[in-house]
């Protein structure tokens, strides 16, 4: 890599960190540093710099002052505060979206996406980004947006432990584009609802059993 854009390019970089992140190719604890970051990617400390802070800000990383970016390590008390925060935001994007009978574009192709592959992170992140960003309410979508980054760790886990099936995860989604698409508010909520819960308790299962030996 010989020449760099400071406007494409940390976020090049950003967005492949996201995806070894969310792999679980970064583990939870690690340190993501500068030097690391530059020697892997070729380029300036400086344009590694910006990546790196472009994921702190999104929650994906955290870096405490004087210190290296690190990995978030979400505990259980973590875990089940994210996921009711999320059930309540996305249930509420889901019951808006069914007033109006109309699913956003996006959502729809990550759902195509995702019955196509057996890695179904990133399409399942993009789905649920999607459904919220499409609703009418720029605040709902802020407090996504804050909780997004955290939630993209949670899905990984999911993902790299085999929590879940491909096949799972497009039936539960397409039962909330039924409701959606039939204007029915309070199932469509519901259904978004159990889907998060459904995760949640999957994933919060396989850390009690790493916990306990």
């Amino acid at each position: 890599m010989t020449t760099e854009s400071t406007a494409v390019l940390p976020g090049a970089i950003a967005e492949q960190l996201r995806a070894r992140i969310i792999a679980q190719l970064e583990a939870p604890g690690s340190t993501v540093t500068e030097s690391a970051v530059a020697v892997r990617f070729g380029v300036a400390r400086p344009t590694a710099r910006i990546a790196i802070e472009r994921l702190v800000a999104d929650g994906i990383l955290r870096r405490e002052a004087h210190r290296a970016a690190r990995v978030p390590e979400l505990g259980r008390d973590d875990i089940l505060d994210l996921y009711t925060t999320r059930a309540i935001v996305e249930g509420a994007a889901a019951a808006r979206l069914a007033s109006g009978g109309t699913i956003p574009a996006r959502a729809l192709e990550a759902h195509r996406a995702l019955t196509a592959t057996d890695e179904f992170a990133p399409h399942d992140i993009a789905f649920h980004r999607s459904l919220v960003e499409g609703q009418d309410s720029p605040r709902l979508a802020h407090l996504h947006g804050l909780l997004m980054g955290e939630v993209e760790l949670c899905i990984g886990q999911v993902q790299a432990a085999h929590l879940l099936t491909t096949a799972e995860v497009a039936a539960q989604h397409q039962g909330i584009l039924d409701a959606i698409t039939a204007g029915d508010a309070p199932t469509a909520e519901r259904l978004t609802r159990e889907h998060i819960e459904f995760s949640r308790d999957a994933l919060l299962t396989h850390l009690d059993r790493k916990a306990h030996g």
